[in-house]
């Protein structure tokens, strides 16, 4: 459970050559990111020289599911904490969504401008482009990347460094919008023990 916390709670800068931020990609993600209202398809995660597989799903706001298929290991955000569901264990660990990159894509309303996330750096190529962003006044903790393809704009992938510099890459495959989830899809179902750090309003 450790390795998937530091997964997705440390993030910091590494060394990539960026450019200064462009305001009309800014304008692109957060347009696009404010229409999605939810999504299904694959994930590919490379952590570590290691490759795991998963089908992902979110929902804003608030709502995330990631199920690995080579592990007993299950993410699922319910709108208000994250929750890390080792199965074999039949444990929970409990994070605010606040702490987690994901957390930054699945608010109700998506501010990349003017709220508490900055973008710090932009890049484009011939296909995609990317925002490197942090949470404001939070800057020591690291910073997310997140990337989208160009035409037509949408969610590619996003990729996180710890402090000790191990990247983790999560790619997308077959997103389509889909918002008829069923009732408790996005609930743990059974669990003995719970570590609670508290929920946040951004969801809500």
């Amino acid at each position: 459970m450790k390795k998937f916390l530091i997964i997705f709670l440390c993030v910091f800068a590494i060394g990539n050559v960026w450019a200064d931020v462009d305001s009309s990609l800014v304008n692109q993600a957060e347009k696009y990111l404010n229409s999605v209202s939810g999504l299904s398809g694959e994930f590919v995660q490379v952590a570590n020289g290691k490759k795991e597989k998963g089908d992902f799903a979110m929902l804003r706001p608030g709502r995330v599911r990631l199920d690995y298929k080579n592990m007993p290991v299950q993410l699922i955000a319910d709108g208000k904490d994250l929750y890390f569901f080792d199965k074999s264990l039949d444990q929970i660990t409990t994070v605010p969504l606040t702490s987690t990159p994901a957390g930054i894509l699945i608010r109700k309303n998506i501010d990349l401008q003017n709220a508490d996330i900055s973008v710090v750096e932009t890049s484009s190529d011939k296909n995609t482009f990317a925002l490197k962003m942090n949470l404001r006044g939070q800057e020591g903790l690291g910073y997310m990347t997140v990337v989208f393809d160009k035409s037509p704009v949408k969610l590619n992938s996003w990729s996180v460094v710890d402090a000790t510099g191990a990247k983790t890459d999560v790619a997308f495959n077959g997103l389509k919008t889909k918002t008829n989830f069923g009732k408790d899809y996005f609930q743990i179902q059974r669990h003995k023990t719970i570590s609670t750090s508290g929920g946040d309003d951004y969801y809500e």
